[in-house]
């Protein structure tokens, strides 16, 4: 077990990391995790210098869906303290298994609700059925004694036109019964009028006396009193197990990323409030591009995110330091040959391009034989491979004569031969520079980037 740590992120998959942790460590659990959508995205996000692919596939199906998270969940709960949460958010895919899987772990008497979020408004893609325009977010409590916080949302206009019907110099207000239903030990008589059969006064003798100096209580003929309750009295309606209020990220949302299942801020600071206190621990085991994070802080919570991908982690820190976050720590970035072997194609494209301060090539998958550039000028090429030989040289040099460049930077794990050969072929004869760059040059600690290219004379231009 490591020492537990805050504010930090964990780079690598959730079940390993998970392990690492102690026991009863974390108030508050709420999970994203890719769903069982059979899905490929891939995308710019950010500020378009990283490529990010995401693979909602699962060759095995549901079963191996679920038992993927089942694995994971385990680890929730054993990290969960007594009195805390988890949020499971899922789609229709695969949101009644996970439910059950959900039921056996938990509970089902721990099932607190089925949460419905509308994330979107009706849209003309389906043609077989009603148009999909909802999430599920399953809640559950470890015990019985949990943390909750009750919270309240305005009124629509909607209900105050239809409820707060009367008006005078205080503001709107409604007529509120002053009776409850049920008989209680406190019954008595209000200005000669009892409480009707099988029910009872809602407010004491002493309160109905200071209502009545306010001009609060308004009589029928009969004599029975109600009490107006103005608009500002209230915080508002209690939030419900649907939420259709919070809008799901779209093109023109202030807080868009371009990540494709970026959730709105809104969502995660209700849940947050809702289910936990100020410096309690939140974490959040697929935490993407780092949403549920900065609710946490906002909100006065300290936070654990995880997340497979090293692009996400450091975008997301990018993200809280911006926020105002202090100390930050990325845990566990790949560091070594080995690890980056074990990269996905689209992660160590991204390291490559990062450690050369580049960019990856906005044409992402058509990129046209050019993964990325340095500085928008110097065309670079990634093969995840060994012993790279002359045909994949001789194509680079295809794409930096269509781009009309006469350099570019080739990074493999090592190169053959022939690629030397091919690379000395064509400055000799046709004037193009490419650097052949092994992974173990750029791990190097005085690796430079910025003199690549010195003994062309064109340090100047790459700085």
């Amino acid at each position: 077990m490591v020492e537990l740590q805050t504010n930090v992120i964990y780079c690598g998959d959730c079940l390993d990391i998970l392990k690492g942790l102690p026991n009863d460590c974390v108030d508050l659990i709420y999970l994203d995790p890719p769903f069982f959508s059979q899905k490929h995205y891939e995308v710019l996000w950010g500020d378009g210098a990283e490529l990010r692919a995401f693979q909602d596939r699962w060759k095995g199906g549901i079963n191996h869906y679920v038992e993927w998270m089942k694995e994971r969940l385990e680890q929730c709960k054993r990290i969960l303290k007594d009195t805390g949460s988890i949020y499971l958010h899922c789609d229709w895919h695969a949101s009644h298994y996970l439910k059950v899987t959900m039921d056996g772990l938990f509970g089902e008497n721990n099932l607190r609700n089925e949460i419905v979020w509308q994330r979107t408004f009706a849209h003309g893609g389906a043609t077989t059925g009603f148009s999909r325009v909802h999430d599920v977010i399953l809640f559950y409590s470890k015990s019985d004694d949990f943390v909750f916080n009750r919270l309240h949302q305005p009124y629509s206009e909607h209900y105050i036109r239809n409820f707060f019907t009367h008006e005078d110099k205080k503001g709107r207000y409604r007529l509120v019964i002053a009776t409850g239903s049920g008989e209680t030990k406190s019954d008595y008589a209000w200005k000669g009028v009892k409480a009707t059969k099988g029910r009872h006064w809602a407010y004491t003798k002493e309160k109905m006396e200071q209502l009545e100096k306010e001009g609060r209580l308004v009589y029928s003929k009969s004599g029975m009193p109600s009490v107006k309750q103005y608009l500002t009295d209230k915080e508002g309606t209690l939030v419900t197990d649907i939420w259709t209020d919070i809008e799901v990220i779209h093109s023109q949302s202030k807080e868009r990323l371009g990540y494709p299942t970026q959730k709105p801020l809104a969502l995660l600071d209700r849940i947050i409030n809702a289910s936990s206190n100020k410096n309690d621990i939140v974490l959040d085991p697929f935490c993407g591009c780092g949403t549920s994070l900065v609710s946490a802080f906002k909100n006065h919570r300290r936070f654990i995110g995880i997340d497979v991908s090293p692009t996400a982690c450091k975008l997301m820190a990018r993200r809280l330091r911006g926020e105002g976050v202090v100390g930050l720590v990325i845990q566990n970035l790949p560091t070594s040959i080995k690890q980056l072997e074990k990269l996905p194609h689209f992660e160590f494209q991204n390291w490559v391009c990062q450690q050369l301060n580049g960019k990856v090539s906005a044409r992402k998958s058509c990129d046209r034989g050019i993964d990325g550039w340095i500085l928008g000028t110097i065309p670079i090429q990634v093969k995840q491979s060994e012993d790279v030989g002359r045909n994949p040289i001789d194509n680079f040099e295809t794409a930096i004569r269509r781009e009309n460049k006469k350099q570019g930077v080739f990074v493999a794990f090592s190169f053959g031969k022939g690629a030397e050969e091919e690379k000395s072929r064509a400055k000799l004869k046709e004037g193009l520079n490419i650097k052949l760059l092994t992974v173990e040059d750029i791990l190097k600690p005085d690796f430079n980037p910025m003199e690549l290219f010195s003994e062309a004379g064109t340090q100047k231009k790459l700085i």
